[in-house]
């Protein structure tokens, strides 16, 4: 999607904080401006409209910034309350969504950074991916719970839940080939693997989640390399 200068957003193609949003505002066929930072060199407008973090994303509404993935993905809703809603409507359903969301980023998180990024050892990946694994069977529960026979945590269509675990599937499909096998494992997690092929089908995450393994770890050889000269 492109056009539209009231909304634009600050992302990195590969940024699963940034592919989050963009599947929303496809979601709700919301009309942005996409501009791609480069993390070796910030722009102002980006150090300016997020000088606490200096971090993607960040959605400028109006020239308004908003920062943070889970509190924009909200706002959206918010703010375009006549679009297809994100989170449910009753409260109940909506803090549990929140909930699970909110699990997805504690866990699933940090395995994610410590399997692709911060490992210095085999020994260190290893448990990372454990714990990555761990955190996939939990959410595996989750789903059958939350989706009650539907295809998507949402119900029959994308939700808060999906949209903050899918953006991870661009990174899960370079960890598959880092690791010679698949994070979401259709043997271990059969509930998450067939809802992983739905979410990489639907229109709002084609063209935004990335499937193409190389291109993810020669991007991160690019990342390891700008956090390595920075800490010179």
């Amino acid at each position: 999607m492109a056009g539209g200068g009231e909304l634009k957003l600050l992302g990195v193609w590969s940024s699963p904080y940034a592919i989050r949003v963009r599947v929303v505002l496809n979601l709700k066929s919301l009309p942005y401006e996409y501009v791609e930072e480069d993390l070796a060199d910030k722009s102002a407008l980006l150090l300016a409209s997020n000088p606490v973090n200096k971090t993607v994303p960040v959605l400028l509404h109006g020239g308004r910034p908003v920062n943070e993935s889970q509190v924009i993905v909200q706002y959206l809703d918010e703010a375009w309350p006549d679009r297809p809603p994100v989170l449910p409507s009753d409260p109940y359903e909506r803090a549990v969504a929140r909930f699970w969301a909110a699990y997805v980023d504690d866990k699933v998180g940090p395995a994610w950074l410590g399997i692709v990024f911060r490992s210095k050892t085999e020994e260190e990946r290893a448990a990372a991916v454990a714990q990555a694994v761990a955190a996939l069977e939990t959410l595996e529960e989750a789903f059958k719970e939350c989706s009650r026979g539907k295809p998507f945590f949402g119900g029959d269509g994308i939700g808060f839940v999906d949209v903050v675990l899918g953006c991870y599937l661009g990174w899960f499909t370079a960890i598959n080939k880092l690791i010679g096998r698949r994070l979401i494992d259709p043997a271990r997690t059969p509930a998450l693997a067939a809802w992983e092929e739905r979410f990489r089908a639907s229109e709002a995450a084609k063209g935004v989640v990335p499937d193409d393994a190389d291109k993810m770890l020669e991007f991160r050889l690019i990342l390891l390399g700008v956090s390595a000269s920075k800490a010179k």
